[in-house]
Formats: structure tokens, sequence, C-alpha cells
């Protein structure tokens, strides 16, 4: 296990996302919970207290909300590893970790389903 360090967070975003494992479940387009940790050094962004320093939030957002929204994904699974795959790809992070929940996925019995994976910039080779 590696060490985290300095990491962005956005919590508690919410987006559509055709999700499921059915197709009719997918068309429907139902929000869904992210929270995002992406590990980058935040020192020089401290330092100097200029943006282009550091990872900024609204285009990591913009990423999520792409990924989330157009395409289909049958399984949280899926979805999850399609948001860390783009962020490492788009941004400067060293790793990145997902949680994506499926708001009430059993009617009346279960509040959310849910996976938190972390993925890490696989080095140059």
């Amino acid at each position: 296990m590696k060490a985290e360090g300095d990491k962005i967070l956005l919590e508690g975003i919410e987006v559509p996302a055709a999700l499921g494992v059915t197709a009719a479940e997918r068309r429907m387009r139902r929000p869904v919970r992210l929270d995002l940790e992406v590990g980058h050094d935040l020192r020089a962004a401290g330092r100097s207290d200029q943006i282009r320093r550091t990872l900024h939030y609204q285009h990591v957002f913009d990423v999520v909300a792409e990924v989330a929204g157009n395409r289909e994904h049958k399984l949280v699974e899926a979805l999850g590893e399609r948001i860390a795959e783009a962020v490492l790809s788009e941004f400067d992070a060293e790793w990145v970790r997902v949680t994506v929940r499926k708001p009430k996925p059993i009617s009346g019995v279960l509040e959310y389903a849910g996976i938190c994976i972390t993925r890490w910039r696989e080095p140059d080779a």
C-alpha cells in the first residue's frame, strides 16, 4: 500500500447516470452519489495561492459528470473504474479514490449500494 499524501476532495457529487443491469434501468438515468479523493501534491498551490498550481475541481467534476452521464454502465464497479481511469488520464493525479453509491437499489429496504476503489497512476514504462 502506498502512502496517500495530499489530496483534493470532491464529496457528495450527484449526477444522473445510465446505470443498471437492465436496459430499462439504464434508460431511467437515475442520480448516483459520488465521492472522489484525488492524490496531488498541494504544496505549490498552497504556497503560491494560484489555481494553475493545483487541480481545478470544476474540471474534475466535469470529467466525472461526462463519464457518468454520457456512457451506459451495467455495474457500479464499471462506473467507478471508468471514472478513475478518466481522472488519471486527464489530470496530473498520483492516485484517485472513487466511491459510487446507487440510491435505493432495492426499494424500501436498502438506502445505498456501492463501491469504493483506489487506483494509482501506472509508472511510465
